[in-house]
């Protein structure tokens, strides 16, 4: 091999440019040097970027051209004044603030900008605000799942963003809001969610305690007896379900290898309570072979939701189901869940420590009552009281004057019934029986939650969906004839209503043939 001493230059073909010894680069640790590439002669130059300075008197328009300016025809949309974007769509000044979005019942979703510590209370009642709802209590987030068709109920204290940032990127999770009863009714009616026979007195300390004495204890001293009872799972990786002995106990979930025993070498560790969220599974028959549809499962609540990582659980009825889902909540969150059904109760106008402020519009601030009924003219009603009088009044007299002109005989076509039910939250127009019932369960299986429908079946008849000890029932309302005039009835025409608006209100205060009066109106949210 033949070494080369001293500089050299590398010469290419066409290249009229010409190298010096002096503007070789020479490398570090031997004999030979390349010439740059590049030439760095001072006779380059590149582009450089060019000061303009800005000599406009004041006053004048930085924008302005030989073009004319076109006004703007929508000012009060814009902001600034003369910046063509819309205010919805500019971010809040404050740099805390993140976008999510809301689904509505009817498939329509609303942007809202929140917070990094905002809650789910907080940001419910921002969407009560924003979409105008008529009161301000049992609104509920629900984290859904489409895909694998589960769904959960934020608790209030619960920071959405936290929630949300537990979401696959790729997957379809989503927020929904609309109306929950139930969220704590276990607080109300006990007995009814903690059935005897699920309450285990295996610790002499809580030897007969009953389903109020453990809430009350768990609340007051942290310390409750387990629930027990039998549960199908879905084995993994399987079709096959397996009917299984678990216990809840402070400490986590367990289930027994053989029977029912509680012998802890026949235990076995599931879940730890405080690191799981608690699902409901919809049209579990058809998603996952359950052999009933009161299904329900568990995960992690810190991973990214996946299939593998699902303990779906079938339980024999909505009862045992209901026991179950909320016994994880009171072992999981426990004083907690005591003071957001606190804040529930005492539902303030506005929620502390925020800026959320329930604050009425000027235009409704602008009304006020008025009687006319004096020879003198108008008088301002100043009692509050005298004021919601005089509105529940004129309210049964438009009803009144409204039934009374539809069912007037009219020569032509006959007396038609009344219409005035369609514009009811609780009517929901033709809906079929599982979608009622799936719409008064998610709304929450409390005593008296009703809905309206027309009936599939049968030609110009109405249901009605009642829940009832967490069942719905369905009554069929009947339209019947009588002296050339239209009603309607429920039980054969022993009562006959004029429309169901009256049908509602005499059920609101009297059972009727119904078992429960009706009390929580199943309402359809529109954001």
């Amino acid at each position: 091999m033949m070494e080369v001493e001293g500089p050299w230059k590398e010469v290419f073909e066409g290249s009229e440019r010409k190298e010096t010894s002096e503007e070789a680069e020479v490398l570090l640790g031997s004999s030979c040097s390349l010439a740059p590439l590049v030439d760095q002669s001072p006779s380059i130059r590149r582009s450089q970027p060019i000061v303009i300075n800005v000599n406009r008197p004041k006053g004048v328009d930085s924008f302005s051209s030989s073009v004319p300016s076109i006004p703007n025809p929508f000012p009060e949309l814009c902001s600034p004044s003369k910046s063509p974007v819309l205010v919805g769509s500019l971010p809040p000044p404050s740099s805390n603030k993140h976008l999510i979005k809301v689904y509505g019942e009817d498939s329509h979703s609303r942007s809202v900008w929140v917070s990094r510590g905002a809650t789910t209370r907080e940001v419910c009642h921002m969407l009560v605000q924003t979409a105008h709802c008529s009161d301000h209590q049992n609104w509920a987030l629900l984290e859904l799942h489409p895909t694998l068709g589960l769904e959960r109920c934020l608790e209030d204290h619960e920071l959405v963003l936290e929630v949300q940032a537990t979401w696959s990127l790729k997957g379809d999770t989503r927020f929904s809001f609309c109306k929950n009863y139930a969220k704590y009714e276990f607080f109300r009616k006990p007995m009814l969610f903690f059935p005897e026979s699920m309450i285990s007195d295996s610790a002499d300390v809580t030897k007969g305690m009953t389903s109020s004495d453990l809430i009350q204890n768990l609340l007051r001293s942290g310390t409750c007896p387990e629930i027990q009872g039998f549960l199908q799972v879905k084995e993994p990786s399987r079709k096959s379900w397996k009917k299984v002995y678990y216990f809840l106990r402070r400490s986590g979930l367990y289930c027994s290898t053989k029977g029912s025993s509680k012998e802890p070498r026949h235990l076995q560790y599931v879940a730890d309570l405080d690191d799981l969220n608690v699902y409901t599974v919809v049209n579990s028959r058809k998603r996952y072979g359950a052999p009933a549809d009161f299904t329900f499962c568990i995960k992690p609540s810190r991973n990214p939701l996946r299939v593998q990582d699902l303990k779906i659980l079938c339980a024999e009825n909505e009862q045992t189901r209901t026991c179950w889902t909320s016994a994880f909540r009171l072992f999981k969150y426990g004083k907690q869940l005591q003071s957001n059904y606190q804040l529930s109760e005492s539902a303030p106008r506005h929620l502390e420590g925020t800026k959320l402020v329930d604050v009425k519009s000027k235009s409704e601030a602008s009304l006020v009552a008025m009687d006319f009924s004096g020879k003198t003219g108008g008088r301002v009603i100043q009692n509050p009281m005298e004021a919601q009088s005089a509105e529940r009044e004129e309210g049964q007299a438009w009803r009144r004057r409204e039934a009374l002109r539809c069912s007037l005989p009219n020569l032509n076509s006959g007396a038609k019934p009344s219409s005035i039910h369609k514009s009811q939250t609780w009517f929901h127009g033709r809906v079929s029986r599982k979608e009622a019932q799936r719409l008064i369960e998610k709304q929450g299986l409390v005593d008296g939650m009703f809905l309206i429908r027309e009936s599939q079946q049968h030609a110009q008849c109405f249901v009605l969906s009642l829940c009832s000890k967490l069942k719905t029932k369905h009554y069929l309302v009947i339209p019947c004839e009588d002296d050339g005039r239209k009603y309607y009835t429920m039980d054969d025409g022993v009562t006959l209503f004029i429309d169901l608006l009256q049908l509602v209100d005499f059920h609101q205060i009297n059972k009727g043939i119904l078992p429960v009066c009706l009390k929580h109106p199943c309402v359809c949210v529109a954001l």
